[in-house]
């Protein structure tokens, strides 16, 4: 098992702590999953967000192996910027990982993989440095341990931040920047997993607690991972080893947008190609529960009388009062037809909706 830098804080305030993904991480606080949930939609809150891993690449050759093995162009973008982009299977396109690059000067990127899969990531860009061309001054490493990452989310994120450290809070959407946060040397992207406003911000490990602390005394809320589940749920976000994973392709999960194909080669692209060309036969899409009964994952989702798909996430939303899923159907379903979901042997009528759900009108 391994512990996050700000473990100790974690257990001095009482969280629930449970194992995510080989990591020791705080479920959930006094406050409970649905108040930390609320008070993201409504104000700030902060999570603990170091089982991410960290992968640093720095020097000549990064930016194309980068480029080799991600399905997005970071011609799109420049230093200072931030990336969501997949990792694929060779042989199959299935989604091994999704990911955010963070660009922070030339020649220097951060690879931020799902916690269980940095090893995964590492072994594709190692493979990628013997493809391409070697250039002796580029590094690759794994730098999850020596820093903790701090995700501050919510609609008053910035504005509580902005009190103690005015250049963290100032770093723009998807921008990535390079300032002090209390005289210590922080990276922050304007990143997040919550559908709000926010900004993720990596600090030295040893330096962790001094600015959890200060986030606290600035009155941002502690929240745990299932705040930011159910959050994620609510904005329509995959999860890895849900929406995404073996035999689910950036086409079935809906994200083909993260896929550029007038860029070159890419890790996957062969298999990709070939279902674009023939069409995905099924495609991710939201699922709204007619009452507050919440759908589960791996429900069998029904249309007509005839199995078309089953769940992959599902939960009570705190914001619309009703259940709410992520599933996988036949390609032939649309947005507004109305499905059956069986939940334990019990029928619950839905409706298919294209998501963030926590925007929707009902």
């Amino acid at each position: 098992m391994r512990y996050s830098p700000l473990h100790k804080l974690h257990e001095e305030a009482e969280a629930r702590i449970v194992d995510f993904a080989g990591w020791n991480m705080p479920l959930h606080y006094k406050a409970g999953t649905l108040k930390e949930h609320l008070a993201c939609r409504k104000d700030a809150v902060m999570f603990d967000v170091s089982h991410l891993g960290t992968v640093r690449l720095i020097g000549r050759g990064a930016f194309r192996i980068l480029q080799w093995a991600f399905t997005n162009d970071l011609q799109r973008i420049s230093p200072g910027r931030a990336l969501y982009t997949h990792m694929l299977d060779p042989d199959d396109a299935s989604v091994t990982d999704d990911i955010i690059v963070w660009w922070i000067r030339e020649n220097h990127f951060d690879v931020m993989p799902n916690a269980s899969n940095t090893g995964r990531v590492m072994d594709a860009l190692a493979t990628g440095l013997g493809a391409a061309t070697k250039t002796s001054d580029l590094q690759i490493e794994d730098i999850t341990s020596s820093r903790a990452i701090i995700s501050v989310q919510g609609p008053k994120a910035r504005e509580r931040v902005s009190a103690i450290a005015s250049d963290v809070a100032e770093v723009g959407r998807f921008k990535v920047a390079e300032v002090n946060f209390l005289d210590i040397p922080v990276t922050v992207a304007g990143t997040g997993y919550t559908g709000e406003d926010g900004i993720e911000i990596a600090v030295p490990a040893e330096h962790s607690t001094k600015v959890w602390q200060s986030l606290l005394e600035a009155e941002i809320q502690p929240a745990g991972l299932g705040a930011r589940d159910t959050l994620r749920l609510e904005a329509g976000f995959p999860l890895h080893g849900h929406e995404l994973g073996p035999g689910i392709t950036p086409l079935q999960a809906n994200l083909g947008w993260v896929v550029r194909f007038g860029k070159g080669d890419f890790r996957g692209r062969k298999p990709l190609e070939q279902e674009k060309t023939i069409g995905p036969q099924r495609i991710l899409r939201g699922l709204l529960a007619e009452n507050r009964r919440p759908p589960r994952e791996n429900c069998i989702v029904y249309k007509n009388g005839k199995n078309v798909g089953k769940v992959t996430s599902g939960n009570f939303s705190p914001i619309l009062g009703r259940g709410i899923a992520l599933a996988l159907l036949d390609a032939a379903c649309q947005k507004d037809d109305q499905v059956v979901i069986d939940v334990r042997g019990r029928e619950l009528n839905a409706t298919i909706v294209k998501p963030p759900f926590h925007h929707l009108k009902i």
